[in-house]
């Protein structure tokens, strides 16, 4: 993570969205955090943040876990190949 001020984003957002989707930055205002900025490089890492970011995808993935927990599925050994 790198931090930049705001007013250094502000007079050159393209290069700065450039450098975030090689790493998250930290917009800073007064010299203090106030902000990320986060670039993807391709369309997979931006369909991969909205995953992550999904109440409603997590809610599933987690009752899938659950469910797993209790003994429910099937075991890759089971399945037929």
């Amino acid at each position: 993570m790198k931090l930049v001020a705001l007013s250094e984003v502000k007079d050159d957002l393209s290069r700065y969205l450039r450098l975030a989707e090689k790493e998250e930055l930290i917009i800073t205002r007064h010299g203090k955090p106030a902000g990320i900025l986060i670039g993807f490089e391709s369309e997979d890492d931006w369909f991969e943040y909205r995953l992550e970011h999904d109440p409603a995808f997590l809610q599933r993935v987690e009752q899938a876990r659950q469910s797993l927990r209790a003994g429910h599925g099937v075991k890759l050994e089971d399945i037929a190949v």
